[in-house]
């Protein structure tokens, strides 16, 4: 059975970090692809970060380039989420997901994401 668990959310002073992670259960990352998307209030859902199962080429939006960093441990099968330097507009429910492909990652479109973990709040606030 998939499951992604992620955890590591909550309330951070603007300029702060967090670190996200996805617990991995029931396929190998060797196989599939794994994205980091959020949903603000009222918005739609847009991915922050994905990352290849194969080159490990990866994608960022424009937002948080230079300021997030994907990355995975296979032993573990945990994937993690570097975020600093957090601004409000960060704030929203984050997702971990993975799509069956060996495909290099030229972008991060939700649609494209079989499975999905219930989401963790990141709330960036003073």
């Amino acid at each position: 059975q998939v499951q992604l668990v992620e955890s590591g959310g909550g309330l951070v002073q603007p300029g702060g970090s967090l670190r996200l992670s996805c617990a991995i259960s029931g396929f190998s990352l060797d196989y599939y692809a794994i994205g980091w998307f959020r949903q603000a209030p009222g918005k739609e859902r847009e991915g922050v970060s994905c990352m290849s199962s194969s080159d490990d080429s990866r994608y960022y939006t424009d937002s948080v380039k230079g300021r997030f960093t994907i990355a995975r441990d296979k032993v573990t099968k945990t994937v993690y989420l570097q975020m600093n330097n957090l601004n409000p507009e960060d704030t929203g429910v984050y997702y971990c997901a993975a799509d069956l492909t060996l495909l290099p990652v030229r972008s991060c479109w939700p649609n494209e994401y079989d499975y999905w973990g219930q989401g963790t709040q990141v709330t960036v606030s003073s």
